[in-house]
Formats: C-alpha cells, sequence, structure tokens
C-alpha cells in the first residue's frame, strides 16, 4: 500500500538531490518543448516533450507542496514553485502556439 508519510519524508529528505534533478529538467525538457514547436515539428512529437515537461513540473510543485505542508515558507519553495508553475504555462502556451500557428500566420494574407 501507497503510505503517503513516508514520501512526503523520503521529499524532505532528499530535497537537495530532487531539486538538483528536477531544476535542469524542467528547463530542458520545457525547452525542448518551445523549440519543437517553433520549428513546427509533428504534433505528436510537441506533444510528446509536453508531456515530459509537464511530469517534471508536476512533480516539483507536489515535492514543494511537502514542504508548504509542514510550515516551510523560504524564498527557495517560491522559487521552485514560480518555475515549475511557469514550466506549465510555458508548455500550455507552446502547445497552443503550435496549434494556432497556422491560422496566425495565414491571418495578414
Amino acid at each position: 500500500m501507497l503510505d503517503f508519510n513516508t514520501i512526503t519524508e523520503l521529499s524532505r529528505a532528499n530535497c537537495a538531490t530532487i531539486c538538483a534533478f528536477l531544476v535542469p529538467a524542467n528547463l530542458l525538457a520545457t525547452s525542448s518543448t518551445i523549440i519543437l514547436a517553433a520549428l513546427r515539428r509533428p504534433t505528436h512529437q510537441v506533444w510528446q516533450a509536453c508531456t515530459i515537461a509537464t511530469f517534471f513540473a508536476v512533480v516539483m510543485i507536489l515535492h514543494v507542496y511537502t514542504w508548504f505542508m509542514i510550515g516551510v515558507v523560504m524564498a527557495p519553495t517560491y522559487i521552485l514553485m514560480w518555475l515549475a508553475i511557469t514550466c506549465l504555462l510555458s508548455n500550455f502556451g507552446a502547445i497552443l502556439l503550435q496549434r494556432h500557428m497556422p491560422k496566425i500566420l495565414s491571418f495578414g494574407r
């Protein structure tokens, strides 16, 4: 059975390791989503990159939430939350841009 308390303790005990992986993973995955959308790659490639990037962002939000649950309110928690939310919004923006790009480009004609 999945024990939520054990998972949250594991998350807080290994915070430096988790953040050392998730911060670059979020930035690289979100950048790849944006680049693929800007290069007008096929939809399935953009969605695949977006899914991976969204997974990393959601994991970071859940990790930061474990700190908020015990009352740790410091600058790093807000910075990491801001990073994760920005990555989520950027991924959804890249999907919308990729989906509506033909309409935007043909608007001036």
